[in-house]
């Protein structure tokens, strides 16, 4: 074992490798020299574990292997992908894009400094809530407004400024868990409020409200049960009635109504999501939003309503802590500007184009791409075919939209190989399978990725023939002589280069 050992080249001797020399132009010599070192270290470990006869690679072979080590390791894992799984606020690809308008506003205020808390015409400090409270209640009808890092936060802080020890009333079916096991009478513990459950999970009447009211009751509070439905023998109270019990017995409404949508998205299909100038008007005290959802903004928590309850809310300790930066605040300042016009927001919120992207318009952006789509060798067919999409981002799932999608069966191999190959291409796409089909859903993708699209299905070709050269030159005599003489030694040899990669 030691001969094999002294056999591997010297970390000096691989940065000389031509594949090495142009990996320290792309990254910096530090990262290389540190890469070839935890190479060599891991492949020695895996010499001294094995027991069978492990044969060395060549000084070219190991510097080949560690340059793509490398170059695996330095690429981004957060990277643009296109999403055309038809899920247009998916969480996991990052929710709604961002409008331009936004996008020029982050690197305005990003690349350089800003005016954050200083009032440009006096040169005092001032408050960086400043603009987008003012935008927000010309928007809502609200007396005031506040922002926080995610709509989560945001009711953490509500509760805990306004009913810390005391009891905040919500009925037994608005107890919502969403994603990442959000759950909210766990927020509830952490703010340090009581929560009163009324109601069964099906029916909830004014009266349950009324008798649960008692001298520590905080709160009343509805929850939009975004992601789930309940149907049938099913009874809730308005937010009407609830804001006029609220009057009468003097306790706060808070309405958490989610997504978050500042226009009325019926005409689109979306029904049931609740608008946030719709519940300031029916009187609710506070009502709190997400920004990255329905508003097809940055991610934040968005909290409007009386300005006596949010000057509470505001001065309370943990906003600090909870309080979004510069480029959240220019992002979302720009999304709000855009809804002055609702007509143009149509246009320029990327989530509301999509969202009233004509199905005609689909129909002929799929038909114009499939035989572009089906000329590719890796691809044994391509159709054009109607399906459904859904809103996503907690919206109520039986919510369907209909879309149009190209449905592509692989030449060679599985579906679910075809789909990680799209992922692990350039570009990335992420479609869904259905049917033993990958579609690629064009209600999810803005027209200016089409070309995109294509490049990458037809980018499987080249993929393919990459594949099909490295297993040639391994089956034909690309290794050394000595390692033609003994695959097990070989494949002894790319078993510690995977796991030095890991």
């Amino acid at each position: 074992m030691p001969n094999v050992l002294r056999k591997l080249p010297s970390v000096n001797e691989l940065l000389e490798s031509p594949q090495l020399k142009r990996m320290v132009e792309r990254v910096n010599r530090n990262v290389v020299v540190s890469g070839v070192r935890t190479f060599l270290d891991n492949l020695r470990n895996d010499v001294q574990s094995t027991a069978a006869e492990f044969h060395v690679p060549t000084p070219a072979e190991l510097a080949d292997r560690i340059a793509r080590w490398i170059a695996a390791e330095e690429t981004p894992r957060l990277r643009p992908v296109i999403n055309a799984t038809g899920i247009l606020l998916h969480t996991g690809l990052g929710r709604a894009p961002l409008a331009d308008d936004a996008l020029r506003a982050i690197d305005e205020v990003g690349r350089g400094y800003c005016s954050l808390e200083v009032d440009l015409a006096s040169g005092e400090r001032s408050q960086r809530l400043g603009e987008v409270e003012r935008l927000l209640k010309q928007l809502t009808g609200a007396e005031a407004a506040a922002v926080v890092n995610n709509n989560a936060a945001a009711t953490l802080l509500v509760l805990t400024a306004l009913a810390h020890g005391r009891d905040v009333i919500v009925s037994r079916g608005q107890l919502v868990e969403i994603g990442g096991s959000f759950r909210l009478p766990d927020v509830m513990t952490s703010a340090g409020a009581m929560l009163r459950e009324v109601g069964t999970t099906n029916k909830t009447r004014l009266s349950d409200y009324q008798s649960a009211i008692t001298p520590e009751t905080a709160a009343l509070m509805r929850v939009h049960t975004s992601n789930y439905r309940i149907v049938g023998f099913t009874e809730q109270v308005s937010l009407e009635d609830l804001v006029a019990l609220g009057r009468r017995r003097r306790v706060p409404v808070i309405d958490d109504i989610g997504s978050g949508a500042l226009l009325d998205l019926s005409k689109y299909g979306v029904e049931g999501e609740p608008v946030a100038a719709d519940s300031i008007k029916a009187g609710a005290d506070l009502v709190l939003f997400s920004g990255d959802k329905l508003l097809g903004g940055p991610q934040c928590g968005i909290i409007v309503g009386r300005k006596v309850h949010i000057e509470r809310v505001v001065s309370h300790p943990m906003m600090r802590a909870l309080r979004v930066d510069k480029t959240v605040l220019a992002a979302l300042v720009a999304t709000l500007r855009l809804y002055r016009d609702p007509q143009g927001a149509e246009q320029s919120v990327p989530l509301l184009a999509l969202l009233s992207t004509p199905l005609e318009n689909l129909k002929l952006r799929a038909s114009r791409m499939t035989p572009q789509m089906a000329a590719v060798e890796a691809i044994a067919d391509a159709e054009a075919i109607e399906d459904v999409s859904y809103l996503g981002g907690g919206s109520v799932p039986s919510e369907e939209l209909a879309t149009w999608c190209i449905a592509l069966r692989p030449a060679q191999g599985s579906v679910e190989k075809l789909a990680q190959a799209m992922r692990t291409g350039t570009p990335s796409v992420f479609g869904r399978i259905k049917q033993d089909r990958l579609l690629l859903d064009l209600r999810s993708v803005a027209p200016r990725y089409d070309t995109q699209l294509v490049e990458a299905v037809e980018a499987l070709d080249r993929s393919e023939s990459r594949n099909g050269k490295e297993t040639a030159d391994a089956d034909s005599g690309g290794r050394s002589d000595e390692s033609k003489s003994d695959e097990a030694a070989h494949a002894s040899a790319e078993a510690a280069s995977e796991s030095a990669g890991s």
